[in-house]
């Protein structure tokens, strides 16, 4: 993320960089630098799929150490890509590049790569936690930084751009932000320690006059809207000044001789004339545009987020133009939507993100492109019952959304056609500004025909797992290869896992305890202990389980853009742990006994049994 080689340069030099001592403040917070800092922590698994219980705890820690220093976090998160779409270059790149981190940890090879559902489970946990939050209609980084200069507080991210920004606060690096480090002051009470970047030492370091000359500089050395293919003649022609490059950072030669070339301009506009010099008359205009555009978007947002922190809501014009139904907007905002529901709406194009599977199969996104399917159906949908068209026509007129999906080892696009809808659903009187309008039994109905299953088959099942359960019916019914029986027995005896450790938290007052309910999740907890005699990576059920995920995630979409009909999952109560999920089914095939592991707690081991016959019915 932001300007290329920056965080590098700026690390390997402490003399940017002021102490901070945070506490008794305000602080923004880049959701998505934070969340992707939290699931990379140094224990954890990637090749599984996630152990999202104990992202949760992180997360949970993390605020709770805010809160013990008096710190006042608002978490302001991404949205879509905007309709405009200028990321696209650099999304195609990042997902080549977690293709092949996904692939190298699939033979064994390190790397790190953030669970499919990482942004769900961090979403969830900021509303199970209480801590203010916001999703944006698109990129955040401008919103965080008009918010943050409304508060005259820091901003909290691991992205660069934010030492482009003019900021009052400051901008605090997530890897000098030592929560885990925190200290007492006597009676001040406890802080953070951590550090903010100085653009002033940057610039006058550079001998810069004006920090205007900063958003210039990010756009020529190249960020994630621009490339520097189109500067690239302006860099073969001029002579950047060589003082800078001395000793560290020969691989910032190019970075330290364009900020010493700029020192020499008293503000960007008389820069951007000089740069125009080395261009040929007919490119000029053209780079001259383009180079004041992109300098715009290290403006602070005039977007009032703090509106959205009082009353719950907040203008924005790029929405606006977009002619979004306003519960979409509302839903967007609160994380009720995932930015993939905006970005096939607007620009009928989705990025589907790789896991750790079997390179050799179709991706497991495969699985679960019915629902998705019927996703698109819903945001992009033209009434299907004209009397006079043919059926041929009538499919020929169904939308198509362009997905971006791994095909073996590369990232391709395909064109997949929406699902023709239900009456109901099709119906003039309910387009996607009236979708809440239609009853809920109706919703409810599309989504469990979707999944394919009865309301009836899911009434034993409580009702915060019924989704779950559903999904997992459409798993066993959709997999391509089936889906073993040892790994749907290892997936419900995780989720029982996670039920009985619910039920067993001192910190819900609201759950009965049952003694038997402790003893037993005591002896699965010794179990856990014991050292795994075979501790063997098989892709295949990795790929199986990955296939699950996908199912799952798409569910939860669909399931939140009919209005929830049914309860959702909750991501942070161990709902899937990949590592103990492997562990079970590895010894599922070994010493079926396992399979009773939960027997001394009679509600679990009938919970297990109810869930097992419900999907094998």
């Amino acid at each position: 993320m932001g300007v290329q080689g920056l965080t590098g340069f700026v690390e390997e030099r402490g003399v940017f960089f002021t102490e901070l001592r945070v506490r008794d403040t305000k602080l923004v917070i880049d959701g998505s630098s934070l969340y992707h800092r939290l699931c990379f922590a140094p224990d954890a698994d990637f090749r599984r799929g996630g152990d999202y219980g104990a992202f949760a705890a992180a997360v949970r820690d993390f605020f709770g150490v805010l809160r013990a220093c008096g710190v006042a976090p608002f978490v302001v998160l991404d949205g879509g890509r905007g309709a405009e779409d200028r990321k696209l270059p650099t999304l195609r790149s990042r997902a080549a590049e977690q293709l092949r981190a996904a692939h190298g940890l699939s033979r064994g090879a390190g790397g790190c790569l953030a669970p499919l559902l990482t942004r769900e489970a961090f979403v969830q946990a900021l509303g199970r936690l209480g801590v203010p939050f916001v999703q944006c209609f698109a990129e955040a980084d401008r919103e965080i930084a008009g918010l943050a200069n409304r508060w005259g507080c820091p901003v909290l991210s691991l992205d660069s751009d934010f030492c482009v920004f003019d900021l009052a606060g400051g901008y605090c690096p997530l890897s000098h932000f030592q929560w885990q480090s925190v200290r007492q002051a006597g009676p001040q009470g406890c802080y953070v320690p951590a550090r903010c970047f100085s653009a002033e030492r940057f610039c006058r370091h550079f001998g810069h006059r004006d920090q205007g000359l900063l958003p210039l500089f990010a756009v020529m050395h190249g960020n994630d809207y621009i490339g520097l293919e189109a500067l690239e003649a302006f860099f073969s022609k001029v002579r950047l000044p060589r003082g800078c490059a001395a000793g560290k950072g020969g691989k910032h030669l190019r970075l330290q001789g364009l900020l010493s070339w700029l020192a020499q301009f008293a503000e960007p506009a008389e820069a951007v004339e000089n740069v125009l010099k080395y261009l040929k008359k007919h490119q000029r205009e053209e780079i001259r545009e383009l180079l004041c555009t992109s300098m715009e978007d290290y403006a602070p947002s005039d977007v009032n987020l703090e509106d959205f922190f009082q009353n719950g809501r907040y203008e924005c014009e790029a929405a606006r133009k977009a002619d979004v139904p306003e519960w979409v907007l509302d839903a967007l905002a609160k994380g009720k939507l995932a930015p993939f529901i905006i970005n096939a709406l607007i620009l009928r194009s989705t990025f589907l993100r790789v896991q750790v599977e079997n390179m050799q199969r179709p991706s497991a996104h495969s699985t679960a492109l019915p629902i998705r399917q019927i996703i698109y159906g819903l945001l992009l949908r033209v009434s299907q019952n004209t009397e006079d068209a043919s059926p041929s026509k009538q499919i020929n007129e169904l939308p198509i959304v362009c997905e971006f999906d791994r095909c073996q080892k590369t990232i391709k696009k395909t064109f997949v056609q929406a699902a023709s809808l239900p009456t109901d659903f099709c119906d003039d009187r309910f387009p996607l500004d009236k979708l809440m309008e239609v009853p809920v039994s109706c919703r409810q109905m599309l989504l469990l025909e979707t999944l394919g299953v009865k309301m009836t088959f899911l009434e034993p099942i409580p009702s915060h797992l019924q989704l779950s359960v559903a999904v997992t019916c459409y798993w066993i019914r959709c997999s391509e290869p089936k889906v073993k029986l040892n790994q749907l027995k290892a997936l419900l005896l995780m989720i029982i896992s996670g039920e009985l450790q619910r039920v067993t938290d001192d910190s819900d007052p609201t759950v009965l305890r049952a003694e038997e309910d402790s003893v037993a999740y005591k002896e699965f907890l010794k179990w856990k202990e014991k050292k795994l005699q075979n501790n063997d990576f098989d892709l295949d059920a990795a790929h199986s389980f990955c296939q699950w995920q996908c199912c799952l995630q798409m569910g939860l979409y669909l399931n939140q853009l009919l209005g929830t009909p049914l309860c959702e999952p909750d991501l942070s109560s161990r709902l899937y742990t990949g590592t103990l999920v492997h562990r079970l089914y590895q010894e599922l095939k070994s010493a079926p006994a396992v399979e009773n592991l939960f027997t001394l707690s009679p509600k679990m081991a009938q919970l297990y049994l109810v869930l097992l016959n419900t999907i094998e019915s």
